[in-house]
């Protein structure tokens, strides 16, 4: 089988494909496009890491490829759905790194806390400052941790060994789950109120893009430090440098960037109060050498045992199964990304009901695209199908699954149950064909909607007028209705509107909708 590897490698993960029994290796690092083209031609295999772009037209070319191996968390270079469509399983590497972005996060608050950098550059100019940069301890000091999930709990940790004082706040963990990580679960409001260092470990979504903005960064303790080695985008950074120069934030250190690199003008760039690294949450030896033998590892065993590790497109089953259960794979996990989107804070069980043609079947990979669907709005692309489990025994849901050769109504149907803080909520949907699948229930309210792109969920009062105000207010933004789906329970009852829409709500039109007197709740979500 030939492996083409197409970005640096080290020498160990090189010499993992090197020794492999029947494997040809193909290193070629720093292809060009057309080159990339004309290799991937006759190779069965493609490991690379962030640096090449797999696009479409690279899948097409790909006559024999089976695989891809990416070195790494991120897939955001890998064209997901071009891979679908031609069959090949995309496999990364979630956890080769999480010690050294935590790491990395202590090492920023340490050079936060003495002023390291700027210390040395003064003293490296001929300067004896040792007046000037007065530090502080961190012992003692309360670290708030935005997003407690793996690389999270990895800080915890090494913050309660330098007898820090550890706050989350992670709506999708109960209370007693971090509690047992040693830590306490607070409040927004609290964590800002309360932090003297916060950090971010969570993904970039709609809900977290630019959580610390001018607003919030305005609640925060006085003189608190803030870290970033998550990802661009969580921080307004014009807002970040307002609030370093106004005294109110007490200094920072960015590992990431909205835009990377950051434009020269970026107003961090030119504060003494900013550390900024280029990108190095993961770059140490140790873990570019795990990722890329992990991954190297991971192909030989699809190519010579047909076992798939850690893919991100598909669960571990066989290619035949995989083509009569995939649009069922699919609706399970949109499906849970439904909940999570709507209902992910606190969650405590997940219940899914299996009826119909599916359960002839086995549905433990449906179970894991579901538990996939919910658990990557709150944890972001370190989940896939085959660790979705693990992570949901980690975050102490507890998952159940039953079964019934019969459904109500339709040929194959998935119930999917989700019990937290905000309550009991159910969502249904069923086949409608080989590879047509819909929503076809939401909390007992019936609908048929497609389970695609942009959604806005609306619960309202059943009253006159209610369409036209939505139709009104989207109109005068510019957003189009692509469907609408509209379901009530009973006359003068609550109402279900789904509407998918072809663009993302802004934040102004949503409040407009939200201050309707009869709409109860309106959101947003994106399958």
């Amino acid at each position: 089988m030939r492996v083409l590897v197409s970005d640096k490698f080290p020498a160990e993960g090189l010499q993992v494909l090197e020794q492999a029994e029947g494997i040809e290796l193909d290193y070629q690092p720093g292809l060009t496009t057309e080159q990339l083209l004309k290799a991937v031609a006759e190779t069965d295999a493609l490991i690379v890491r962030s640096g090449t772009l797999v696009t479409e037209e690279v899948f097409q070319a790909a006559n024999k490829l089976k695989v891809v191996g990416r070195a790494g968390v991120g897939t955001g270079n890998l064209d997901l759905d071009a891979a679908n469509r031609k069959g090949v399983v995309v496999m990364h590497t979630p956890f080769g790194s999480t010690t050294t972005t935590a790491e990395h996060t202590i090492a920023m608050v340490f050079a936060l806390a003495r002023q390291i950098p700027i210390a040395s550059q003064s003293t490296k100019s001929g300067q004896w400052e040792s007046d000037r940069f007065l530090g502080i301890e961190v012992a003692g000091k309360t670290i708030g941790v935005i997003g407690a999930g793996k690389i999270g709990q990895l800080v915890i940790e090494r913050a309660l060994a330098l007898k820090m004082k550890p706050i989350v706040y992670d709506p999708y963990l109960t209370d007693d789950a971090v509690r047992l990580f040693g830590a306490e679960q607070v409040n927004f409001d609290k964590l800002l109120a309360r932090s003297d260092f916060l950090t971010l470990h969570i993904p970039l979504n709609a809900e977290t893009a630019n959580i610390l903005n001018s607003e919030t960064l305005s609640r925060v303790k006085q003189g608190c430090h803030i870290i970033n080695c998550a990802t661009g985008g969580l921080i307004d950074e014009i807002a970040l440098a307002d609030a370093i120069r106004n005294g109110r934030v007490g200094g920072a250190a960015i590992d990431v960037f909205a835009k990377e690199p950051p434009e020269a003008d970026n107003p961090l760039l030119s504060l003494d109060q900013v550390i900024c690294t280029p990108h190095l949450r993961t770059s140490t030896r140790d873990a570019q050498i795990n990722v890329t033998v992990q991954v190297a590892n991971q192909v030989i065993d699809f190519l010579g045992k047909g076992i798939i590790v850690n893919a991100v497109n598909v669960p571990s089953i066989s290619a035949d199964l995989l083509g009569t259960l995939r649009p069922h794979i699919e609706l399970a996990e949109r499906l849970g990304s439904f909940q999570a989107q709507l209902y992910g804070k606190g969650l405590e069980e997940v219940h899914l009901e299996y009826a119909g043609t599916v359960t002839n079947h086995p549905t433990e990979p449906l179970t894991m695209a579901a538990l996939k669907g919910i658990l990557t709005p709150m944890i972001g692309s370190e989940v896939n199908y085959i660790n979705a489990t693990h992570l949901a025994k980690e975050r102490r849901i507890r998952v159940t699954e039953t079964r019934s050769q019969t459904s109500r109504g339709f040929s194959s149907m998935i119930r999917l149950t989700v019990v937290g803080a905000e309550g009991e909520h159910a969502i249904c949907g069923a086949m409608f064909g080989e590879n047509d699948y819909r929503i076809v229930r939401v909390n007992g309210c019936y609908v048929e909607a497609s389970p695609h792109g942009h959604i806005l969920v609306l619960f309202n009062e059943d009253h006159p007028g209610i369409i036209g105000f939505i139709g009104q207010v989207l109109g005068e933004a510019k957003i189009n209705i692509a469907g609408m789906n509209l379901t009530r329970q009973s006359i003068d009852g609550q109402a279900v509107s789904l509407i998918n829409i072809d663009s993302c709500i802004p934040d102004e039109t949503l409040k407009k909708l939200r201050a309707h007197p009869h709409i109860v709740a309106a959101n947003q979500i994106v399958l």
